[in-house]
């Protein structure tokens, strides 16, 4: 029991700059709270105690803000950070590194009793604050779930889920590993490079656009090659300089998109 409180606790101390010792995570985190209460919810639920797995369950509510379905499984070293008004739904799995922001709710979609209604998140996932993941499906390991998102259908391992309803958003492999270097295995509240699907695809007219103009300014230098032989063009065909001034604003419009 010891070994795995100290787990938890080193995990809070690695993930959260804000916490300077491991007595004042000890004494002044919910989070930490709120699963040691549910651990003993969650044995009272396993062996027959209902409805004192239920009472435990609510005292945790009113003492941390984390409301816990004392039947949802939770890995270890998973830090709730900040965590007011997360719920975790009594089918929901949460496995070992998870980090789960305020306001997150592990819910159901279904109201048939004795099926999975709520998520299973696999190990090291980052939910951010305020998302909504209902229904019985997977995120997988290493995945972010955005804040503000509602994710209603599984998300592959590795891959950011964004937006109302969720995109998912297959991540880069080389930011992956840079972050996870620079931000210790994990990126706070669910956000990383590329995160938005919409600016992703106004950078990519945008570069697309800007490819364009490159094949133009070669056709111009042919132009200019063929211009000094009017034998050949003609004097109405010698380019125009003012044409020639004319540029798409690449770089300028990438700045606007934050690229």
């Amino acid at each position: 029991m010891f070994s795995r409180l100290r787990s938890d606790v080193q995990c809070i101390l690695d993930r959260d700059p804000a916490a300077r010792t491991a007595w004042e995570v000890l004494t002044c985190y919910p989070g930490i709270h709120a699963l040691l209460l549910h651990r003993r919810a969650h044995w009272c639920w396993n062996h027959g105690l209902k409805w004192l797995g239920r009472f435990i369950s609510h005292m945790a509510r009113w003492l941390t803000g984390i409301e816990i379905h004392p039947g949802a499984k939770i890995g270890s070293c998973v830090f709730f950070d900040h965590a007011m008004g997360v719920v975790v739904g009594e089918t929901a799995e949460i496995g070992d590194g998870c980090t789960i922001y305020q306001g997150v709710t592990l819910g159901g979609t279904s109201l048939y009793k004795g099926t999975k209604r709520h998520p299973t998140l696999g190990r090291n996932v980052v939910v951010g604050a305020g998302a909504q993941v209902l229904g019985g499906f997977t995120v997988g390991d290493g995945a972010r779930i955005g804040s503000n998102a509602v994710v209603v259908k599984p998300v592959p391992a590795g891959a950011t889920a964004v937006g109302n309803p969720a995109r998912i958003i297959q991540a880069d492999a080389a930011v992956k590993r840079e972050e996870a270097a620079s931000q210790m295995g994990f990126s706070a509240y669910g956000i990383t490079q590329n995160d938005d699907p919409v600016s992703q695809a106004m950078r990519g007219l945008i570069d697309n656009a800007a490819g364009h103009e490159q094949q133009i300014a070669l056709l111009w230098q042919a132009i200019e090659k063929l211009s000094a032989s009017p034998t050949v063009l003609g004097k109405d065909c010698i380019p125009n300089d003012a044409a020639r001034k004319e540029n798409f604003p690449a770089d300028k419009l990438n700045q606007l998109m934050g690229k």
